[in-house]
């Protein structure tokens, strides 16, 4: 954690609404006159998105599960290298990585690809992370053996590398929809943009089950503020579900770890629907996301830069 140079990280799975988070934050730094550095999970990738295509046929073809949730799939050490570095000095090194082809034209790299790796200006007054490891904390390794076009993987049995990369985070929001929830948007999200069948995207979703209970669901345990939207009509059967449930028909249940740090009466008085329904947990109704997360997280960017100026 770094008082000159505080980081926030908005963690969570793929799909979860990390991206509505981090627009949110965006607006409180533009109201705050707060310059943000923004810094997106994916470009610490360790394949491109056609050497990832390749490991995954080679993955099934000797009966393994790999995933861009895990550790063989990511550069953890780097991503802890960068927050480190950042805290100490407000720059780093990172890259980008071209989501699709607007982005690729303004980066001038193919879709699915990096650009090489680059020094942060030092000119931000916060680190804003939104990805799937902004809070990861484990041993990890990677489990396959080298193959000439991969880079390198670490033997499990010699080398477990301890990677602590919410010990550098200053305010860590977690985003977790409930899990059929989940699966019933990573389906429609596939369908929708025709990236695959619907038994494509299931297979996706049993592929990276490993990875997501051991690298995406324990970060929740450290977050500050934890955002879980849960749906209000029937979810049982996810893999049949007709449609996402929307906004007014889900409801969004905030926790907080530090609950002596927020003052709810405040909080209840200006979300509207909002009550507590335990000491540190808030339930709001689904359509007041943005609101809540405003009104949640704009005192504490606000005392961030006051510790940053009197330091």
């Amino acid at each position: 954690m770094s008082v000159k140079h505080p980081i926030i990280a908005v963690t969570g799975s793929t799909g979860a609404g990390l991206s509505t988070v981090r627009h949110v934050l965006k607006e409180v730094c533009h109201r705050l006159d707060i310059q943000p550095a923004l810094v997106h999970g994916d470009s610490f990738r360790r394949y491109t998105e056609r050497q990832f295509s390749a490991l995954i046929e080679e993955a099934r073809a000797s009966h393994r599960r790999i995933s861009w949730f895990g550790p063989e799939c990511n550069h953890f050490h780097e991503l802890e290298s960068l927050f480190r570095t950042y805290g100490e000095t407000g720059s780093g090194i990172l890259r980008d990585y071209a989501h699709d082809e607007s982005h690729s034209r303004e980066l001038g790299v193919l879709v699915g690809e990096f650009t090489p790796w680059y020094p942060l200006p030092p000119t931000s007054d916060i680190l804003l992370y939104e990805g799937q490891h902004g809070g990861v904390k484990a041993d990890t390794w990677t489990r396959r053996k080298t193959v000439a076009a991969f880079p390198p993987a670490v033997d499990r049995r010699k080398n477990a590398v301890g990677i602590d990369v919410a010990r550098h985070v200053d305010l860590l929001i977690g985003v977790v929809p409930a899990i059929n929830l989940e699966w019933i948007q990573k389906i429609h999200r596939d369908s929708d943009k025709r990236r695959c069948s619907i038994e494509a995207s299931v297979e996706t979703i049993l592929r990276r089950l490993d990875d997501y209970i051991h690298y995406i669901v324990p970060q929740f345990g450290l977050t500050d503020i934890n955002i879980q939207r849960i749906p209000l009509v029937d979810t049982s059967n996810p893999f049949i579900a007709g449609d996402v449930p929307g906004p007014d028909e889900s409801a969004l249940v905030i926790h907080f770890r530090h609950r002596r740090r927020y003052n709810f009466p405040d909080l209840l008085a200006r979300v509207p629907g909002a009550r507590m329904t335990r000491p540190s947990t808030m339930l709001v109704p689904g359509g007041g996301l943005r609101l809540a997360l405003s009104v949640i997280c704009a005192p504490i960017l606000e005392e961030m830069m006051a510790r940053r100026d009197k330091a």
